[in-house]
C-alpha cells in the first residue's frame, strides 16, 4: 500500500492491523472464533492476530452475548485478498450486518461495495471512510491525534533541543500509516526522523529493526513504536546494546504498557481502549440496526496520552 497522505488521511477518519473462518461450536480447526444465541446475526472480521485484535475479538463476542446477538468470526491476518474472502463468507452465511477491522482503508472500498450488493450493512471498527454513505456506522481511533501525541510529547520532552528519532511501523496499510504520518506531521523542527522502518507489526521483527537502528544511530534520543507489543522488544533491543537512554512513546494503553510506562521502560503510550472499541461496534450495530434514535452513526473513541503522572487516567483496555 502507498503511504497515506495527509489528504488521504483527511479522506480515512481514523485505528489500531485475518485468513481463516473462525466458527465456534462449529468443528472449524483453522483458527477460534465466537457466537452466541440471538436473533440478530453479526460476522466480525478481524485485521490481524495483535494483542489489540484478540482484545476487539473478546470485546464484540462479550457484548454480543450482552446483546442477545449471534457473532461470527474470522480473522485476515494482514491481507487484504483474504479481508474481502472472509466478508465473502460472512455474507454467505446471511449475517444481518458485518463488523469490521479493516488491515487496509484501500481495501475498503471493494469490501463496502461488495457487502452493499448483497444488502448486508458494514459497521466499521477503528476507521470509517469519507463517504459513509453506503456503511452502517462507525466506532473511530483518531490515529492521526494517536501519533500526535505521542509526537507533542517528545516536542515537550526535548524542550527546544536538537533531538533525533526512530520510527518502528507496523504493516504498511490502515493503522500504521495512519499513526505514522500524524506522528511525523506533529513533531516540531527540532526533532529529526533519522530512521523509519516496518517492524510489521511484528515482536521478532521489531527487535531486528530495533538491532539495526541503534547500530546506524547510536545516539538516538527517542524511537516511536506502532504498538506496545512491538516496543517491548524494541525495548530489549535498546538496552542489550546499551542504549537505555533512549526515550520510547506508542500506542494502545494495555495493562502492560501502562505498567512499563510506571516502571520507566516506555515512556509514554496513547491508550485507545480495544475493549471500548469492540463494545461500542456491537452496540451501535444492534442499535442501528433496530433504527432505534439517538445513536450516533460515527463514535469517537476516547484517547488519553499515559505518562507517570496520569497512569491511574488509563481506561480498561481488555475485557476480563
Amino acid at each position: 500500500m502507498k503511504p497515506i497522505t495527509r489528504s488521504r488521511r483527511a479522506a480515512a477518519i481514523s485505528l489500531a492491523g485475518v485468513a481463516a473462518l473462525l466458527l465456534a461450536g462449529c468443528g472449524s480447526d483453522k483458527d477460534g472464533g465466537g457466537s452466541s444465541d440471538g436473533s440478530v446475526s453479526l460476522g466480525f472480521v478481524n485485521g490481524a492476530n495483535t494483542h489489540f485484535h484478540t482484545c476487539l475479538l473478546k470485546a464484540v463476542e462479550q457484548e454480543a452475548k450482552t446483546q442477545g446477538a449471534k457473532v461470527y468470526s474470522a480473522n485476515s491476518k494482514q491481507d487484504a485478498g483474504t479481508e474481502l474472502s472472509n466478508i465473502e463468507d460472512m455474507i454467505a452465511r446471511n449475517v444481518d450486518a458485518l463488523i469490521v477491522q479493516t488491515v487496509n482503508v484501500d481495501a475498503l472500498e471493494g469490501d463496502i461495495a461488495k457487502a452493499k450488493n448483497a444488502g448486508v450493512p458494514i459497521y466499521l471498527t477503528s476507521v470509517a471512510t469519507s463517504d459513509m454513505s453506503h456503511v452502517l456506522g462507525a466506532a473511530v481511533v483518531d490515529l492521526d491525534k494517536a501519533g500526535a501525541l505521542d509526537a507533542e510529547w517528545i516536542g515537550k520532552d526535548a524542550a527546544g533541543k536538537d533531538v533525533t528519532v526512530g520510527i518502528v511501523a507496523g504493516a504498511p496499510g490502515a493503522a500504521s500509516d495512519l499513526l505514522v504520518g500524524g506522528f511525523k506531521d506533529a513533531l516540531p523542527k527540532n526533532a529529526k526522523v533519522v530512521a523509519n522502518q516496518p517492524g510489521m507489526f511484528n515482536p521478532a521483527k521489531a527487535q531486528d529493526v530495533a538491532e539495526n537502528m541503534i547500530q546506524s544511530h547510536p545516539g538516538l534520543d527517542y524511537a516511536f513504536v506502532a504498538n506496545e507489543e512491538m516496543a517491548f522488544a524494541v525495548r530489549k533491543a535498546f538496552d542489550a546494546a546499551g542504549a537505555k537512554d533512549v526515550k520510547i512513546v506508542t500506542v494502545n494503553g494495555t495493562e502492560d504498557g501502562v505498567a512499563a510506562v510506571g516502571e520507566g521502560r516506555l515512556s509514554a503510550t496513547v491508550a485507545n481502549s480495544a475493549q471500548v472499541i469492540g463494545e461500542t461496534a456491537v452496540k451501535n450495530t444492534v442499535a442501528l440496526l433496530d433504527k432505534k434514535e439517538g445513536v450516533d452513526k460515527i463514535s469517537d473513541i476516547p484517547l488519553v496520552l499515559v505518562t507517570k503522572d496520569n497512569l491511574s487516567e488509563a481506561p480498561q483496555y481488555c475485557p476480563k
